[in-house]
């Protein structure tokens, strides 16, 4: 789909409800009929990425030229996306979060015409930042290093998966800057191209869920990163610019998986309510708690680069009470199904392995409490 074929309600000027009844259609039909093979088969979508970004999806957050400078619509978009397929909405998020990063880096040679390939689904591509991100909250070490030469930096290291990927995309990734075998005391962040000569991408184990999500192992030999690919050097002040919307945006799939629960558990109300009613979080009742979780995200992403630490805390929080409330929810909407939700061919037992998801995906829950514990302390010292 070129956006030229687009009707006059799914281009820049469609209001933010046209564009997301636009992204439930494509989710609850082209989506809907590959999820299974998504899911089970370890099917890549594609076509749907690119439909959804030719709607406007991964450009909805980005300011102008290229989009609306829309947070709350982006995390609307991808939790209806999430609500059919976890693993699409978390490449939604990979998408949408690489996009933040390229116009975040004021870099020229990152933002232009790259940027509006990037933004319209043209160019597909992900975020390697889960190892970075455990080593700011001082969980892991940094495993890609880059040693300075003449014009740039040679980065070598190994990524253990990163996601949304294959031969023809990139990432945003961040290495420690070395001064001969030692660090420098700086970081690195830039866009890696899967096609640059050094990069290797390596398949990775089966995952208990989210097959289709173009997961890969990274390994770089002396990878050149120049001024063209550079996000930022130094990486810290850069990070701590963008850190709450990077977390933000992932609310978008909290919000969707935990609102397909809630549809399963409406979809046999009909049949089981007489017995369900005696289940503790019905849907009702869950339905409450995510419409006041998704109106605190929508105030949120009014001022996604609030740098206050208050702000990130209450960003953290609202990310940590999803990934509980994705748990719940999924488990609920099991018990609710019976039987019915156990077959392996069940969305309610796929969604509770998406569930999981949610849980652990950097920043997990406990990397989250943990964030949050840290930051509060230094907000409040004894």
């Amino acid at each position: 789909m070129n956006p030229q074929d687009l009707p006059r309600e799914l281009t820049h000027e469609a209001t933010a409800d046209e564009l997301i009844a636009a992204v439930r259609a494509v989710a609850q039909g082209p989506l809907a009929d590959v999820v299974e093979a998504c899911d089970r088969e370890g099917f890549y979508p594609r076509a749907v990425l690119q439909q959804l970004g030719a709607l406007g999806v991964f450009s909805a957050h980005l300011d102008a030229p290229v989009g609306r400078a829309d947070y709350g619509l982006a995390i609307r978009a991808m939790a209806e996306v999430s609500r059919v397929c976890g693993a699409t909405g978390f490449m939604v998020w990979c998408q949408a979060v690489c996009g933040l990063y390229m116009q975040a880096s004021g870099n020229p040679a990152l933002m232009g015409p790259a940027l509006a390939a990037h933004a319209s689904g043209a160019t597909l591509g992900g975020t390697g930042m889960s190892n970075p991100m455990k080593s700011y909250a001082q969980i892991e070490s940094l495993l890609l290093k880059a040693t300075p030469v003449d014009g740039g930096y040679l980065v070598n290291g190994t990524l253990p998966w990163v996601s949304n990927l294959g031969p023809d995309h990139a990432c945003g990734v961040l290495a420690a800057v070395m001064d001969g075998d030692e660090p420098a005391g700086r970081e690195l962040m830039f866009l890696l191209r899967c096609d640059a000569p050094g990069v290797e991408l390596r398949e990775c184990p089966s995952f208990s869920a989210m097959e289709g999500t173009g997961t890969y192992g990274l390994r770089l030999k002396d990878v050149f990163i120049g001024a063209d690919e550079t996000m930022a050097d130094p990486a810290k002040p850069y990070i701590a610019r963008i850190r709450a919307a990077f977390v933000m945006l992932q609310c978008g799939m909290a919000v969707g998986v935990v609102q397909g629960a809630i549809d399963s558990m409406w979809a046999v109300e009909a049949q089981l309510g007489h017995v369900n009613q005696f289940l503790e979080d019905r849907p009702d009742a869950l339905q409450a708690e995510l419409d006041a979780l998704t109106a605190r995200v929508m105030r949120l992403a009014e001022t996604p680069f609030n740098p206050s630490v208050d702000f990130f805390i209450d960003v953290l929080d609202a990310r940590a009470h999803g990934a509980e409330l994705s748990l719940r929810a999924a488990q609920s909407a099991l018990l609710h199904q019976g039987a019915r939700g156990y077959l392996m061919s069940s969305e309610v037992q796929r969604r509770v392995r998406e569930s999981h998801f949610v849980a652990i995906v950097t920043p997990a829950i406990k990397h989250l409490r943990k964030e949050m514990a840290r930051l509060s302390a230094e907000v409040m010292p004894a």
